[in-house]
């Protein structure tokens, strides 16, 4: 239970990819239920996803710099994309770049703008490479800059 809490709650040291795996899998099912109990209480979606970004947004952090500090990496990238997801949650809450469009029969639904759609697509690649670092690569093999091998991996 103290590296669960570890996991979630500090930005120093390295963890491997299975830990950092868990950690996602909190972070998505913690998502799901704040959305539900948000959606619930009537906010709307906008508004719900600024507010479980907020709130997760700490043990987001932890997870994701020390995902980086394995691969011997400042989490500079990791930073930039945790600033600009947050800054677009805020943009789409705040109706910014968003357009009413009616779908007919009285049903009028928000519409991204052409701007807008571009930056979520370039957030997509941005959010696809980061998946690949963070889930998929290999961590450095014995100590680095950041701490022991989470492996136990020691070099000669």
């Amino acid at each position: 239970m103290d590296n669960l809490v570890a996991l979630y709650t500090t930005t120093a040291g390295r963890i491997s990819r299975k830990n950092w795996w868990i950690g996602v899998v909190g972070i998505i099912v913690a998502s799901i239920v704040l959305s539900i109990i948000l959606s619930l209480v009537g906010l709307n979606a906008a508004w719900a996803q600024l507010i479980v970004y907020v709130l997760l947004f700490y043990p987001n952090w932890c997870i994701g710099l020390k995902r980086r500090q394995d691969r011997d990496n400042n989490g500079m990238d990791f930073k930039i994309l945790m600033g600009l997801s947050g800054l677009l949650a805020l943009v789409q809450a705040l109706g910014i770049g968003v357009t009413m469009t009616d779908m007919g029969n009285g049903v009028v639904v928000p519409a991204p703008d052409g701007w807008l759609m571009v930056l979520f697509g370039l957030m997509g690649i941005f959010g696809i490479y980061m998946l690949v670092q963070l889930g998929f690569l290999k961590g450095t093999p014995g100590p680095n800059t950041y701490g022991a091998d989470p492996l136990g991996f020691a070099t000669a």
